[in-house]
């Protein structure tokens, strides 16, 4: 398992955002830190109140948005329009072209989030979204198929090999992970802490997982963390 800190990410900061980037982005660039598998973008967000991402394009990447704190509004170039909260997970997949904006119309309250990318399985195809809501009930104690390659077990579809799960820990909890044969395991520790395989990780740490065929999650002190099993 390697370990990567939370303090070790890069950074940008202006009036409304405040960013933590796991992968090089933007300005920030690690040679060491392009991408593992699949997984391209791991970027923690804070949009402060009556902030947010202006009209912009992506095109071929696969974008999960995973609201933690507030509520944001999402508008895009296909008439999509829709405000994502705790719980919520959207999906989009910018295909051969899209334009979106994401902003917090709230007066006072911040939203906070992780924004995701990973790199598609075909490339130029029709650009999708998809929105779904996942009571945080429902992975209490337990790993939630949030997306995947297929839409299985209710999850939404994406265009990569890739299952995204998430899961949120109490004290004295834990959850137990089989890492499938021939595939890679990345875990980020969205807020909270907690210990996997008796390594202690706290908020923005991250694992990433080529080896160990069993994973233990536990020793959790409010911890809510995201799973990706990859190529």
């Amino acid at each position: 398992m390697e370990l990567i800190r939370a303090d070790s990410r890069g950074a940008f900061t202006n009036d409304w955002l405040d960013s933590r980037h796991s992968f090089s982005f933007s300005d920030y660039y690690d040679a060491e830190r392009m991408h593992f598998s699949s997984l391209r973008v791991i970027n923690e967000d804070w949009v402060a109140a009556k902030g947010g991402f202006p009209m912009h394009g992506h095109r071929d990447m696969e974008i999960v948005t995973y609201v933690m704190a507030g509520a944001l509004s999402h508008k895009d170039s296909l008439g999509n329009g829709s405000t994502i909260r705790p719980g919520d997970v959207q999906r989009m997949s910018a295909g051969r072209g899209i334009l979106h904006s994401e902003f917090n119309h709230s007066e006072t309250e911040a939203v906070h989030l992780l924004q995701i990318w990973l790199l598609p399985k075909f490339t130029g195809i029709q650009p999708g979204y998809a929105q779904e809501h996942f009571p945080l009930e429902q992975r209490r104690g337990k790993l939630q198929l949030l997306v995947s390659a297929d839409g299985h077990d209710g999850s939404l579809q994406m265009n990569t090999d890739a299952n995204l799960y998430a899961s949120i820990l109490a004290a004295g909890e834990q959850v137990t992970y089989l890492r499938p044969e021939n595939r890679a395991v990345y875990v980020h520790v969205a807020r909270g802490s907690l210990q996997v395989n008796g390594t202690a990780l706290q908020a923005g740490d991250a694992l990433q997982i080529r080896e160990e065929t069993e994973l233990l999650f536990g020793m959790a002190d409010s911890a809510e963390f995201l799973v990706f099993d990859l190529p």
